[in-house]
């Protein structure tokens, strides 16, 4: 497993290794003692899994709150996705700067992203299976988020002008000017 630094301090690509021969592959998708090693010593308490029908999909940009902020590991099992993680955390050198890593299964990259940053990704192709491991189960009432467009965050989506496939919450999420983050930078 090959764990890569990104332009932000935590957010992290984790590379597995995989082994393929004749009948297909084989992949050690997560280790609690490796990434461990390398600082990411979260305890993930649930997994999700999602399927977006059409490319062009969004979701997010989605964070919860405390008591219940999460430490997301994500990846992609089928399609490709284009995953942003914004940190949030006031008082960071990096605050409101973003990271965005392209997901696809060949690769079997993964993205660590830690509490104090919202999480979104983009699907560019039909179908796409998106995973992901949680520190905390969902809290309803901890649920929030910013627009994916808000132009203070500047994120290409790759959408090259296509409008994305939104869900309604996500369509009515709040600026990052109003924005009001719960999450310190404790540097």
């Amino acid at each position: 497993m090959n764990i890569l630094e990104t332009d932000i301090p935590g957010v992290r690509i984790i590379e597995p290794r995989k082994f393929g021969d004749h009948r297909g592959f084989f992949m050690e998708s997560y280790s609690a003692p490796r990434l461990a090693e390398a600082g990411i010593d979260d305890h993930f308490v649930q997994d999700n899994h999602s399927l977006s029908a059409a490319a062009g999909t969004l979701r997010g940009l989605h964070c919860q709150t405390p008591p219940h902020a999460q430490a997301k590991l994500v990846r992609v099992t089928r399609g490709r996705v284009l995953d942003v993680a914004v940190d949030a955390r006031r008082g960071s050198p990096t605050f409101g700067r973003h990271v965005a890593v392209e997901l696809d299964p060949e690769s079997a990259r993964q993205l660590y992203v830690p509490v104090g940053f919202l999480h979104g990704f983009v699907t560019l192709e039909p179908d796409t299976e998106f995973l992901y491991k949680v520190s905390d189960c969902y809290a309803p009432e901890c649920d929030t988020g910013v627009r994916f467009d808000d132009p203070d965050l500047g994120i290409d989506w790759g959408l090259n002008g296509r409008e994305p496939v939104l869900s309604e919450k996500d369509s009515q999420l709040v600026s990052w000017a109003d924005f009001d983050s719960p999450f310190t930078w404790e540097g």
